[in-house]
């Protein structure tokens, strides 16, 4: 039989009949006979699906199918959603004008220490393995570098301090500006560092020196300023450096400084109104309540039916003084105060006995005395308890007096503060004050599971400063993306507003929406409700793959991100709003 000859290709006719539109697909084979072409017809395509016609089509036209699996092959995965979130907003903060106006190497590397400090929160050399685990070294083009040159933009980013918190203040203070301020400490790994002393340690950890580091924020918890110290160095004795840099460097005449009671002094207070345009807000010691108290210009009874009362004493010239009341915190010290009581003596009984039948020669004062100081002082109630001790025996009484008289001071407390009446309601001090939350909040970010700014291994002292800097620009990242992500994470959505309007004194209570937030453990909208952390991990698998096209002898490749879920569409969708 003949070999049939001719180019095999789809015809395509449409025609209109009564209105409606006939398509037919023909199999078709071109016989050229002389100078004429005829077309041989092979077979009817029109019942196939057209995507399969579209096929053959391209098909008889020398293109080559393999199957999708075959086509190309996915050489690498790499996790991409956390680190595109998390540039995406620090571009959208201008942080990196922030550290610098110039584009660079180094301003790179410290964008890139400032995001591994979100993602994953290690030391320096760990920085330079973990981010070729995730997109960010391809990123920021630093896949190349290493510890010694992270350290060089350490010390290139100390310089810049200066200049980079002038800029956060601008942004963020202005004249009459809310200023909170608080000091936390952390333990120091080794021996070298000269700023690392023993001091009052914050982190229980025992044996180890520490650093000491003050924060100032705006009235929101915002970061502005970090100032390391040496470990040995009290809380009050950091005020007047940063009286200096409210007033000096960031240049603001017009400032009002919130402290704690244990910082702000009387006589860092005293070189506060050295400032006129300097206010402060504070609170009063248990000694001063106490001394209130006693002359009668506080009256316990008439405070707890008014809960917040305005008062004045010669002891405070020029300054208000507000008095509150908080029945359930009255409650809660004075349980705690009857446990602690009672643990106490339950110890104290244990030994007595142990004391009176010695099975060996009998006990001296002394040795008793030691074991005795070492329960009292546990529980800290050395205060409330008289001991007679002598050569085998131990004897003790409840100090009456003292209780009542610290009895009288539960749930009781008073806000101090320079400014009048006319620009800060009594309420609204009081509320003010309690905003020192918010840089406690930060302290718990920068020390826990969220940015571990310890341990610190640093040699230098100015490697733990740019340490520290460190993780303060990574929290200024990270208080601006909880505020965005609010209603993907277990925040309560209501909380900015209502610290603005709700009781000064009774306890902060969560908003409804965010109690059913919490019940529901979805939003509105369905989505799942996460941690910061477990967003972040959640966005992570969101993934950059690098695949290789397998019938190209030049093994193209080519990158490819996955699609977000919704979950992960959401939010990226609030960090652009």
């Amino acid at each position: 039989m003949p070999a049939r000859r001719g180019a095999v290709h789809v015809a395509t006719t449409r025609r209109v009949y009564k209105g409606k539109t006939y398509v037919t697909h023909l199999l078709r084979r071109s016989i050229r006979k002389g100078k004429t072409v005829t077309h041989e017809t092979l077979g009817n395509l029109s019942h196939l699906p057209d995507h399969l016609i579209d096929i053959i089509k391209r098909s008889l036209k020398g293109e080559t199918f393999v199957p999708a699996a075959e086509a190309f092959r996915t050489t690498r995965s790499l996790p991409h959603g956390h680190v595109d979130a998390i540039l995406m907003m620090i571009r959208k903060l201008g942080v990196e004008e922030l550290i610098a106006s110039e584009p660079s190497r180094r301003r790179n590397l410290v964008i890139a220490m400032i995001t591994e400090r979100l993602l994953f929160p290690s030391s320096k050399l760990a920085h330079t393995r973990h981010w070729h685990s995730t997109t960010l070294a391809e990123e920021l083009d630093v896949a190349d570098a290493n510890e010694d040159h992270l350290y060089d933009a350490m010390d290139w980013l100390l310089k810049r301090q200066g200049a980079i918190e002038k800029k956060l203040a601008r942004r963020h203070l202005g004249e009459g500006a809310l200023v909170l301020y608080d000091v936390t400490s952390s333990y120091y790994e080794g021996k070298t560092c000269p700023l690392a002393r023993f001091g009052h340690d914050r982190d229980g950890k025992t044996g180890c020196p520490i650093i000491v580091y003050g924060t100032l924020t705006d009235a929101d918890g915002r970061p502005v300023a970090v100032q390391v110290y040496p470990g040995n160095t009290g809380d009050p004795k950091t005020v007047p450096h940063q009286v200096e840099t409210l007033t000096k460097r960031f240049g603001l005449s017009r400032v009002v400084l919130v402290g704690d009671r244990g910082m702000l002094t009387q006589t860092q207070i005293d070189v506060l109104k050295k400032h006129p345009g300097l206010g402060w807000i504070s609170a009063l010691r248990s000694g001063a309540i106490r001394r209130l108290l006693a002359v009668g210009h506080l009256i316990r009874k008439d405070l707890e039916v008014e809960r917040l009362a305005e008062i004045t004493s010669p002891e405070f010239p020029g300054e208000r003084l507000v008095a509150c009341y908080n029945p359930q915190l009255a409650d809660q010290r004075r349980h705690k105060r009857q446990e602690l009581l009672a643990a106490t003596q339950a110890e104290l009984e244990e030994l007595a006995l142990s004391v009176a039948r010695p099975r060996g020669p009998r006990e001296a004062a002394a040795e008793i005395g030691v074991r005795a100081g070492k329960i009292i002082n546990h529980y800290k109630m050395s205060k409330h308890f008289t001991l007679t001790i002598h050569d085998g025996s131990l004897a003790w009484a409840r100090k009456g007096d003292a209780i009542q008289k610290e009895e009288l001071l539960d749930g009781i407390y008073v806000i101090r503060t320079s400014e009048p009446a006319e620009r800060l309601k009594a309420a609204d001090g009081v509320r003010s004050y309690k905003r020192l939350a918010l840089v406690e909040q930060a302290f718990r970010c920068l020390k826990g599971i969220d940015l571990l700014v310890r341990p610190i291994h640093h040699r230098t002292a100015d490697r733990v400063r740019a340490h520290i800097l460190l993780c303060l620009l990574a929290y200024y990242v990270e208080w601006h993306l909880r505020q965005v992500w609010e209603p993907l994470l277990f925040e309560d959505e209501e909380l900015a507003v209502d610290r603005n309007r709700r009781d000064p004194v009774a306890p902060a209570r969560a908003s409804e929406s965010a109690r059913l937030k919490k019940k529901t453990r979805e939003t509105p909208g369905g989505l799942p409700v996460h941690s910061f952390r477990t967003l972040l991990a959640h966005l992570a698998t969101r993934t950059r793959n690098t695949n290789v096209v397998t019938g190209d002898p030049k093994q193209t490749k080519f990158r490819q991100v996955t699609d977000a879920d919704a979950l992960q569409a959401e939010a990226l969708r609030l960090i652009r709003m």
